[in-house]
């Protein structure tokens, strides 16, 4: 049952993370490490603004990212 639920998890993950921009991406794995940093440092006000400002980084340095690396593909 734990294995069951943990693949199906992980494919819900994927099938989630699949369809997001990058920013997009970036902000959710900002936000969640944001979050967690800030519950463990703090409580739940930390938690919340560890999220918020994760959320807002991780979204810039993915877009930055995205916009860097679309100068390196080749036009065929």
């Amino acid at each position: 049952m734990k294995k069951t639920l943990t693949f199906s998890m992980l494919g819900l993950i994927a099938l989630i993370g699949t369809a997001c921009t990058p920013g997009e991406r970036g902000a959710v794995t900002g936000g969640a490490i944001g979050a967690g940093i800030g519950a463990l440092a703090g409580d739940g006000a930390g938690a919340l603004i560890g999220g918020a400002v994760g959320a807002a980084v991780g979204s810039e340095v993915s877009k930055n990212r995205a916009y860097r690396n679309r100068g390196y593909q080749d036009a065929y």
